[in-house]
């Protein structure tokens, strides 16, 4: 996981929350739904790094 990266993938969900990879695919489609709903495009097992950080209240 690059500090720089825009998008996260499974692996990297997982490191940030320290969680298992299916609780990691969960919280992904959950924050693609979300993105969805307001009209963006979003790409499967993947998120924008901003929005994760967004979400889950992180500097």
């Amino acid at each position: 996981m690059n500090e720089n990266q825009k998008v996260f993938n499974c692996n990297d969900v997982m490191k940030i929350l320290r969680c298992k990879k299916s609780k990691a695919y969960e919280i992904i489609k959950v924050l693609d739904y979300e993105l969805k709903e307001k009209g963006y495009l979003t790409v499967n097992g993947k998120i924008p790094s901003s929005y994760l950080f967004y979400r889950l209240n992180i500097q």
